[in-house]
């Protein structure tokens, strides 16, 4: 999944590696995004939500991955395209029923 935010992935990978790596050091794992945090600059919240999500992808912590969302996302949008399709049709399909009716009865 693309990078969105205003920070880089390395960046994004690094902090998650530091925290996990480092988290053994510290109190609690809080303190320990804490600590990089400050290290690295982003809020000690971006950093937790990237380990978070680092630990969804690695099967440590239960949820959807980051790839099942992307696919997830993906079906979303081509079944709302198909939903607009099936609507223009069906929508298609009265217009000429009612002109063939017309020209029936004619």
């Amino acid at each position: 999944m693309p990078n969105r935010g205003k920070y880089p992935d390395e960046l994004r990978e690094r902090a998650v590696r530091m925290v996990l790596d480092h988290q053994h050091e510290y109190g609690s794992q809080w303190e320990a995004i804490c600590s990089v945090a400050e290290k690295l600059g982003p809020k000690a919240e971006t950093v937790r939500l990237w380990v978070r999500r680092a630990e969804v992808d690695q099967g440590r912590r239960p949820g959807a991955t980051t790839e099942e969302l992307a696919e997830l996302k993906k079906l979303k949008r081509e079944n709302a395209e198909l939903r607009r399709a099936n609507d223009i049709l069906k929508a298609a399909a009265s217009f000429f029923g009612a002109e063939l009716d017309r020209q029936s009865k004619k």
